[in-house]
């Protein structure tokens, strides 16, 4: 978090800007009778979230005047409506009205900066006057910079307006367009805070949108860049997670699986605060382990999140069904959430925002992600995916949330890789393979690290059959089954032997 040299000034009365998430950004809201600065190309959502600032006035007893520049009132009026806004209780005005704009009131014989912009300033001071609003918003500063031309005059006239809207108590947002280009400091310098807003397209899905606080005089904030998307009803905000600001107290006994076998392996069980990778090749059963995991915990009454990104949300259930595993009767009762995420639609910001309301507002004692793979593509770089996971995981495991994360491999056997390498990220990690024997394919299961407890060093076999998931005694005919080469040595197959209990 950022903070001001100036400690003595956090005393100023604060006011919400309407954005919840803005609010938290800025640890409470603007300090009150000050002038902000909100930049950002057209599009990115000045407008939106301008208004949604006057309105939350208005909620609150504050006079609004919106004054326009550049937009006619009957737009501002349509972008309301698209947000389901009345915007009666608000003062509009246009500044600039229609007749102004014909030839007969074009000026001949002096340069428009040495009239219009004395003339336009007035009119909003006037305006001010008049109405003695307590929240004012001015769009857009752009029409200004061309009236006055020359930086000087530009700068004398916003310092002019600054100190005008100071001694009436007003909270002003001033809108900027970016027209100047993004090296425009003059009204860095001059504004109490600087909001900037950015757009960005990628190269396929939707646009991102993200925020940042350059600058606030006086107050603690949330540095760095917030994800927001534009929704009916205003600026969804997703501040950045700070694992450090989460903390709970919380029950470290082990939980149970639901299989004797894979407690087995693990030494004790899944450990709250902690998070398990699953790793293997696509097929494998990786999927179901972890819903035959979360499944142990719905069945004791806990919560659940489980966030899919590859399958199909009907497929997962149809199939978990058929394998004894019925999720339905959970999703009913509200113990468990099961979100279909499109990554091409989703923002880092925004995912981590749904797993903290599993959490702090569902108490989900378990959360999946399912799967890392596609959880990578909606990040901008490998290197933003390790970062936001890391402060993801230590997030849940302050609150003392078991965490399930599924990593798929490419190929079937041999040489298997992965897109990323998260493994130094987790608490403990499951390896699952396929192997030939007996002109069949099967599969094992084995726990290569665990930072909780002494694992089991074996592999064993599992089966995922209409009886659920089956575990086999360690697997003793093989060696080399992880390398991808396994040689037959000696010893009984599952197949052979007694198998431990279903899910069931």
């Amino acid at each position: 978090m950022n903070d001001s040299t100036n400690p003595s000034s956090w005393s100023g009365e604060r006011i919400c800007t309407g954005t919840k998430g803005l609010d938290d950004v800025l640890c409470g809201g603007l300090t009150k009778s000050r002038l902000y600065l909100v930049e950002g190309t057209p599009g990115s959502g000045k407008t939106t979230l301008s208004m949604r600032f006057l309105l939350e006035g208005h909620k609150n007893g504050e006079r609004g005047l919106y004054i326009t520049l550049s937009e006619t009132i009957q737009e501002l009026n349509e972008v309301a409506n698209s947000h389901g806004w009345d915007l009666s209780g608000l003062e509009l005005f246009e500044l600039v009205p229609e007749e102004d704009f014909s030839i007969e009131n074009e000026q001949t014989l002096l340069h428009p900066s040495e009239f219009e912009l004395g003339e336009t300033v007035k009119g909003v001071m006037s305006r001010v006057e008049q109405t003695s609003p307590k929240r004012v918003v001015l769009d857009s500063l752009s029409e200004l910079r061309l009236l006055a031309q020359n930086p000087l005059r530009y700068r004398r006239q916003i310092l002019a307006l600054k100190h005008f809207f100071a001694k009436r108590n007003c909270t002003v947002l001033v809108l900027d367009d970016h027209s100047a280009g993004s090296n425009d400091l003059q009204l860095h310098s001059i504004a109490h805070g600087v909001i900037s807003l950015e757009q960005s397209a990628s190269d396929f899905g939707s646009e991102r949108r993200r925020m940042r606080i350059v600058k606030m005089r006086g107050l603690k904030y949330r540095g760095g860049y917030h994800d927001f998307s534009i929704e009916r009803g205003g600026l969804e905000v997703h501040p950045r997670l700070i694992a450090s600001e989460h903390h709970r107290t919380f029950s470290s006994e082990p939980v149970t699986t639901g299989l004797a076998g894979l407690d087995a392996l693990l030494g004790q069980g899944l450990v709250p605060g902690t998070n398990t990778l699953l790793v293997g090749p696509a097929g494998v059963g990786k999927t179901t382990t972890a819903i035959r995991c979360m499944l142990a915990a719905l069945r004791k009454g806990q919560n659940a999140a489980y966030y899919l990104f590859d399958e199909r949300l009907s497929t997962l259930i149809i199939r978990s069904k058929a394998l004894g595993m019925d999720l339905q009767p959970y999703l009913d009762n509200g113990q468990l959430i099961l979100r279909q995420i499109d990554p091409a639609e989703l923002s880092p910001g925004e995912f981590a925002t749904m797993v903290r309301y599993a959490v702090e507002e569902h108490n989900a004692d378990i959360v999946a992600i399912d799967s890392l793979n596609a959880y990578l593509y909606a990040m901008p770089s490998d290197n933003y995916l390790v970062l936001q996971l890391h402060e993801l995981l230590s997030y849940l495991s302050q609150q003392g949330v078991v965490s399930l994360m599924i990593l798929g491999q490419h190929g079937i056997i041999g040489d298997l890789r992965s897109d990323i390498d998260v493994s130094y990220l987790a608490d403990t990690v499951m390896l699952l393979r396929f192997f030939e024997a007996k002109g069949s394919v099967l599969k094992s299961i084995a726990v290569v690290k665990t930072r909780t407890a002494e694992h089991e060093r074996s592999l064993r076999e599992f089966r995922i059959s209409d009886k659920g998931i089956e575990i086999g005694d360690p697997i003793a005919a093989f060696t080399g089954i992880l390398s991808g080469a396994p040689v037959f040595e000696a010893g009984p197959l599952l197949s052979d032997s007694g198998r431990e209990g279903s899910s069931r």
